[in-house]
């Protein structure tokens, strides 16, 4: 373990054995393994224990990691440009559903935003599966939105069921869907597992791949005109199609916006990246010992952001854009924001916002890890994109 990983207070480490003592009873009931994707499932979403289902804090510097929305208001309202005039070509009865809503900061400012370009929708729904987090978004915007826009906003257990038109908008959500790993030995498919060791800790193992996850690697190896070399470990979301046709629901007419950190197939893929990209967060620290502490650590893999275009195909969408964080941001009126943000604070307050802008843009920091897609259905979504779109290379 990196020396440099600060260690848990004690009844976090009592928390996290708990989980593991339930992980490991798991693994005996089920045969001595478990699939990769069920141990981070288990990790990330066991109520009560789970990283994301229990109360510890997430966000910020207190936090494990810090998302855009949690820097400040210049992401979220930014991204209210960009919808704005979806949410016009749909008309008054249009909603937002937001997938994971953190700590509440992004609807916080994307309703304000939206609120002076007089493009609100008739609802905004939150998809959030921690309580504790549901409970801190709805104090936050019961304190910080006038009342006619917080009125607007909802919790649900899942996606709409009914017919509707609207945006469905997720930041950093798709890194963290439970991804099966596979591994490519002798020409076959295996999955990882996750077993036992003699001393009951987690280690590594494989079992042969089911048809689907074979059919997913095997069509991996087709676009690319190429097989994967013998010991190649990586991830892939077979079941991303089936995720997004369910976080759309029954969506006529609107588009979907994702944000997060990943690549194109053809990057994600390569030779050399040859034990995927599965990583945790602890203390905005980024290190790979994914089965340490569970429960108090984030556990995420990068996106394939083809296999996002290709499921959005597949669900009936069209593809309205690609590019990066940078991209996106500076094509959807970051200046403009920034400069009416500037009207509203001091001096010190301009000096964060452009520390802000550099921590959102500069290709060192967000601006070129994190990429931005848009999918489409009855809509023209496509000048939200027109800066440095990347669409070509998907």
């Amino acid at each position: 373990m990196q020396s440099t990983l600060p260690l848990p207070e004690a009844d976090a480490l009592a928390h996290s054995d708990q989980l593991a003592d339930a992980l490991r009873a798991e693994i005996r009931a089920q045969g001595g393994a478990i699939p990769f994707s069920r141990f981070m499932e288990l990790c990330l979403y066991t109520p009560g224990w789970g990283y994301y289902s229990a109360g510890a804090s997430k966000f910020g510097g207190g936090g494990d990691f810090t998302t855009a929305p949690e820097m400040g208001g210049l992401f979220a309202a930014t991204v209210a440009n960009a919808l704005a005039p979806v949410f016009g070509q749909l008309g008054p009865q249009a909603r937002l559903l937001e997938l994971g809503g953190g700590t509440g900061a992004f609807a916080e400012a994307v309703l304000l935003r939206l609120a002076e370009l007089q493009a609100v929708p008739a609802r905004y729904a939150i998809l959030e599966p921690s309580a504790d987090l549901r409970q801190r978004q709805r104090e936050r915007l019961q304190q910080n939105l006038p009342v006619e826009l917080s009125g607007i906003v909802e919790w649900l257990d899942r996606p709409f069921d009914d017919d509707w038109e609207g945006v469905v908008f997720a930041n950093e959500v798709i890194d963290a869907l439970p991804t099966p790993r596979f591994l490519v030995k002798d020409g076959e498919v295996y999955e990882e597992t996750v077993a036992l060791d003699a001393q009951d800790g987690f280690v590594r193992g494989a079992q042969p791949a089911d048809i689907l996850l074979n059919g997913a690697v095997r069509h991996l190896e087709r676009y690319l005109e190429k097989p994967f070399a013998d010991g190649y470990r990586s991830e892939v979301l077979p079941h991303l199609p089936y995720w997004l046709q369910a976080v759309a629901g029954g969506l006529q007419r609107g588009a979907l916006l994702f944000v997060d950190y990943g690549y194109t197939r053809a990057e994600f893929y390569q030779h050399d990246r040859d034990d995927g990209t599965v990583r945790a967060f602890y203390r905005h620290h980024v290190h790979n010992e994914v089965y340490r502490w569970p429960g108090l650590q984030d556990i995420t893999a990068s996106v394939d952001f083809t296999a996002m275009a290709e499921a959005g195909l597949h669900s009936g969408f069209d593809l309205a854009g690609y590019c990066s964080q940078a991209s996106f941001l500076l094509g959807n009126g970051l200046d403009q924001v920034l400069a009416l943000a500037d009207e509203r604070t001091d001096e010190v307050g301009r000096v964060q916002l452009r520390d802000q802008v550099k921590k959102l843009t500069l290709p060192t920091e967000m601006g070129e890890r994190f990429q931005v897609i848009g999918l489409q259905r009855e809509v023209d979504f496509e000048p939200a994109f027109e800066l440095g779109d990347l669409s070509w290379r998907l």
